[in-house]
């Protein structure tokens, strides 16, 4: 923590590459370091002048007679690579490279940039960069702006990271705008040393910072990632994070040869990431500074029943809506808060949320509605939405909320709608931190935000499963596959596979005759299922190799003939092991349970509606393993036809319990075997609860592990 202290509070900085040229970065920086008010020591290292803005210059690190903790370099690659050395025999603790030319633009910045991040770990100094805009600490004991950006923020408690320095300016811009103040502000630029993971742990620690935002291309880690953010976001302090992530819309599937694959993609895993850590999503910089203004109240609903108060019925209806979209919902008044809001408003006020106060409203009938509903014990927190109206004073109606806000835990949101009118309300509320926003739906939102925090906060957390796994016959059938060169399990190996991992699969016989067929089937109940078998052939359906419900031996007979022809048909090089004779399965909800494994992230789990609907409705949820039964519940209750699983229309309730234990089993299995690349189980019939579920299909891909 000390080494990263050097970079947000240091007591001496050195700009390498500062310059006499005004426009130029090395000089721009400096300034911005100077005229900050910089409360430390500053020297400016150019071998080419004697000073820089009237301060004395060094030709080079070595030559400064003092310490020096931070060294910021504004060189070329090669230079910077003999500046590190310099730092490392100087002592300096941290060292920010803002100039680029490294990894972003060939082989031969990548090498020279790894060489500095290697000579900065020996050393033990902690690298920011490089092609990053720099650091910025705006506490009055600091005053640093180490960046090109020439905008000091205003002091606060949210603090910024970012991997774009580009977009760093355009936020500091909106801040400005906003009168938004930060604790911390840090470009990261390529990330060769300290990343997002580095200052999440330093400013989880931070007492000047209660929220953190980040602006993210990228991440570099998986499992550690999630497991540490998860405990900055729920543990004994928690912090909220708000992320807001690059290309979104960009989704291509990783791979084809599965339905996991098919509709998996690097957003399906961000968004596991983001939901197993507990980071809250956010669309847009308007979105991202909305919510952390929410956030920076300490404030968190204990659940999500909203009052509204309002003076016009419009804005109130609108607030209504988005309070509904964002998972929200009206509160219910009790009938001693509807007595108290009779009392005191007009017979032409709505008393019923939400809660209209009328147009000619004054701050006193502001103040007791909303003292009346937000004191209500089935109201979790209140919207107040003013719009400037004849009789309306905003500066009063601001104090009375504040007065109001200063004897509740329950978070207050305000929207006071219109600029002019009502900016002296508006300043009120933020010195006192209250969140005001311009538009109700914007106030809405923000709310739910706050209740999907709570929830993350306040989650239950179940007992965790005990299971048993036959590992080594699992791997047996896998070592068997990849000796053969087979990269694809047969259905029948897939179902060996799952079995040593618990899932309960249906009675079944490969049978390389017509007669082998005809004779096991004769020994279950009919009807049975048969499926072509073959490596070459992962999509039974697609080569007409699948009939279903066959009724006997003679249906047997012939669907085994038609089934071999169809599949010869469908690829003539396919090797043809048998016929797969299958109990049908007795009735129940089709799901999916699936994996597909990425680089550096792992395996990506799936849950989500199965059979045909996997592709049509794409109702699906994804996390990265390994999960626990906590993680598996929240899967299952996180796509949208939950509702069917639970039971509708005198449907019974499904066996969900047995998913989660499918769902942490098939984590497990596929942790313990890195061979496996992709896998589907579709569908899973989950039957009535209480009477399991069974997997009638599985599909398994391999890929071969270096090294092992």
């Amino acid at each position: 923590m000390e080494r990263l202290d050097a970079i947000f509070s240091p007591k001496s900085v050195a700009v390498v590459g500062a310059s006499t040229v005004p426009g130029k970065v090395g000089h721009d920086l400096f300034a911005n370091i100077l005229r900050g008010g910089y409360t430390g020591i500053l020297y400016p290292v150019n071998p080419a002048a004697r000073s820089v803005l009237s301060v004395k210059a060094y030709p080079t690190l070595k030559d400064i007679p003092d310490p020096v903790e931070l060294a910021i370099l504004v060189v070329p690659p090669k230079a910077a690579l003999a500046v590190v050395d310099e730092a490392a025999q100087k002592g300096v603790k941290a060292v920010v490279i803002v100039s680029a030319g490294f990894r972003e633009v060939g082989p031969e910045g990548r090498a020279i940039e790894e060489s500095i991040a290697a000579r900065c770990r020996e050393a033990g100094m902690r690298l920011v960069g490089p092609n990053c805009l720099g650091v910025i600490n705006p506490h009055p004991s600091v005053r640093m702006n180490a960046s090109f950006s020439n905008r000091m923020p205003a002091p606060g408690h949210i603090s910024f990271i970012s991997q774009s320095g580009a977009l760093c300016t355009s936020v500091l811009d909106f801040a400005a705008e906003r009168d938004f103040g930060f604790s911390k502000f840090i470009s990261i630029g390529n990330k060769a040393d300290v990343d997002e993971l580095d200052l999440l742990r330093y400013l989880h620690q931070d007492e000047d910072t209660q929220v953190i935002m980040i602006y993210l291309e990228e991440l570099r880690r998986g499992p550690e990632f999630i497991q540490e953010v998860k405990e900055i976001t729920s543990g004994d302090r928690p912090t909220p994070v708000l992320v807001i992530k690059s290309g979104r819309t960009v989704a291509g599937a990783q791979a084809a040869a599965s339905h996991t694959g098919s509709l998996a993609g690097s957003e399906a895993v961000y968004e596991a990431i983001f939901k197993q850590a507990g980071i809250l999503r956010v669309d847009s910089i308007e979105e991202l500074f909305n919510f952390a203004g929410a956030f920076a109240r300490k404030k968190t609903p204990l659940g999500n029943k909203v009052a509204i108060v309002t003076n016009a019925g419009g804005p109130g209806i609108v607030a209504t809506d988005m309070t509904i979209s964002s998972g929200l919902e009206l509160a219910r008044f009790r009938e001693e808060t509807v007595e108290a809001l009779q009392s005191h408003l007009p017979a032409t006020a709505n008393l019923h949320n939400p809660v209209d106060v009328i147009g000619d409203a004054t701050q006193d009938r502001y103040e007791k509605a909303l003292e009346a509903v937000i004191k209500d014990q089935g109201v979790d927190g209140a919207l107040v939405i003013l719009t400037p109206q004849s009789m309306t004073n905003a500066l009063e109606t601001a104090k009375a909320i504040v007065k109001i806000d200063q004897r509740t835990q329950k978070p207050i949101l305000c929207c006071f709608m219109g600029i002019f009118d009502v900016s002296a309300g508006v300043k009120v509320l933020q010195e006192h931190g209250l969140p005001v926003y311009r538009f109700p739906e914007h106030a809405a939102k923000a709310f739910g935000a706050l209740y999907r925090y709570s929830s993350w906060l306040n989650r239950q957390k179940l007992a965790q499963f005990s299971l048993q796994h036959d590992k080594e016959k699992a791997r047996l059938i896998i070592e068997a596959a990849l000796q053969q060169n087979r990269m694809a399990l047969t259905e029948w190996e897939g179902a060996e596979l799952v079995r040593c991992y618990g899932f309960q699969t249906l009675p079944s016989f490969v049978a390389s005759t017509r007669e082998e067929a005809v004779d096991y089937a004769a020994s279950l109940t009919f009807p049975v299922a048969m499926k072509i078998v073959s490596p070459q052939i992962l999509h039974k359906s697609d080569a007409k190799g699948v009939r279903l419900n066959l009724a006997s031996p003679r249906e047997v007979a012939e669907a085994f003939d038609t089934i071999v022809a169809n599949a010869k048909a469908y690829n003539p090089e396919a090797e043809i092991l048998g016929v797969l004779v299958q109990k049908m399965a007795p009735s129940g909800d089709e799901v999916i349970l699936g994996m597909t494994r990425y680089p550096v992230f792992g395996p990506l789990l799936m849950f989500g509606l199965g059979g045909i609907f996997v592709e049509v409705f794409k109702d699906v949820e994804f996390r990265m393993a390994p999960i626990g039964r906590n993680e598996a519940r929240r899967m299952i209750r996180g796509i949208r036809g939950y509702d069917l699983l639970k039971g509708v229309r005198g449907r019974p309730e499904a066996d969900t319990g047995v998913l989660e234990r499918y769902l942490v089993s098939l984590s497990n299995l596929v942790l313990d075997h890195p061979e496996i690349k992709e896998l589907d189980m579709n569908p899973v019939l989950v039957h009535p609860k209480g009477s399991g579920a069974t997997v009638a299909d599985v599909r398994v891909i391999l890929e071969p592990v270096k090294g092992l």
